[in-house]
């Protein structure tokens, strides 16, 4: 509640009080107008690593990853125009997929700018070399900041009006199935296991967000074997709208056996000019049942001219780019906009019926 603090000199009977009526008045309305009415997420370039803003209708805020170290500190400078962007000061809760530098190596440089209030994980670090090493004690300086939240499946991120249902940490997975899910999943029968994966893209943290009627997939860099158990013999996530494409659109993950059984209407792979956005993981997103677009934060080289979106929806058409973005606009009856911050370019996916 707004109060008066100016001195009124008027001598109308009465017109302090409304004055102060007034004033009151406006200070209620000002956040009223600027209320949130849809979850927005931030894809931001962070050439080929993944950085995700998301920021919900009550103002809070996610940070998926934080991109690369070095190069002059772009990743986190790019993040924090996101933030900008979003209208937020501070990040409640920092989300790190797995302990690899596109991921988590732009933090340490982010946490020195910007206030982080949860640093959210699957547990420490699996790779002990050197290099793993390194991460390990550059998050552990960045997490000094805040809070440290360790997730296992099942658990969930305290978000108001959003439900992020962890589906995958630290090399387990999600073992029943969520509403709408649990259908038996035919394409299994003709699935084929890879070598074994033991690195950190296996332990991703991954999750399902649901928003209303709407729903968003992440699973970080998680590999081709765990994936195939998350939708084998039966699908265990159910359908959703958007997907973020698993490992940058790389072909060690992304089988036909998931990203068909998700369904998804929209498809955003979050690739770097020179990673990911392989020509077989294009093909696989592009033939699955119900697929309306695929949108990419870069023009893939591997792609070449057959295996990309259409340009109005590619973020980044040069490999020395300005760092453009994504932003997705979902509503809680399971609409959605996607623009394409380099042209604005936008589309809007009407709620399913």
């Amino acid at each position: 509640m707004g109060y008066c603090i100016a001195r009124f000199r008027g001598t109308i009977p009465g017109m302090r009080g409304l004055v102060c009526f007034l004033a009151a008045c406006a200070a209620m309305v000002a956040p009223l107008s600027a209320a949130r009415n849809t979850l927005d997420f931030y894809f931001v370039d962070v050439e080929g690593g993944q950085a995700t803003l998301i920021v919900t209708p009550a103002g809070e805020s996610l940070l998926v990853d934080a991109g690369w170290p070095g190069f002059e500190g772009r990743d986190p400078m790019r993040i924090q125009e996101a933030m900008k962007q979003a209208g937020i000061q501070h990040i409640d809760y920092f989300w790190m997929t797995h302990y690899h530098t596109d991921h988590v190596g732009g933090l340490e440089a982010l946490a020195e700018k910007v206030t982080i209030k949860n640093f959210v994980d699957h547990g420490d670090n699996n790779e002990t070399n050197a290099g793993g090493q390194r991460l390990s004690a550059s998050y552990e300086r960045a997490r000094a900041k805040g809070k440290r939240i360790t997730l296992k499946v099942g658990e969930k991120l305290p978000l108001k009006g959003v439900e992020v249902l962890t589906v995958a940490a630290n090399g387990e997975l999600l073992m029943n199935p969520v509403k709408g899910g649990g259908a038996e999943n035919a394409a299994c029968a003709a699935s084929q296991k890879k070598a074994l994966d033991t690195t950190e893209n296996a332990r991703s943290l991954g999750f399902l967000l649901t928003f209303g009627k709407f729903r968003f997939l992440d699973l970080g860099d998680l590999t081709w074997n765990k994936e195939l158990d998350l939708v084998c013999p039966k699908n265990l996530l159910g359908k959703v709208d958007v997907y973020l494409t698993t490992h940058h659109g790389m072909d060690m993950s992304g089988p036909a056996q998931i990203v068909h059984a998700l369904a998804p209407r929209v498809a955003i792979m979050n690739n770097g000019a020179r990673k990911g956005g392989s020509a077989p993981a294009v093909e696989v997103v592009r033939s699955s049942p119900g697929l309306e677009d695929l949108w990419q934060v870069h023009f893939a080289a591997a792609g070449g001219a057959d295996h990309n979106a259409p340009a109005d929806q590619i973020a980044n058409l040069e490999e020395k780019c300005q760092g453009h973005g994504l932003k997705v606009s979902a509503r809680k009856d399971g609409g959605f906009e996607v623009v394409n911050l380099r042209n604005q370019h936008k589309k809007t996916y009407s709620a399913r019926r």
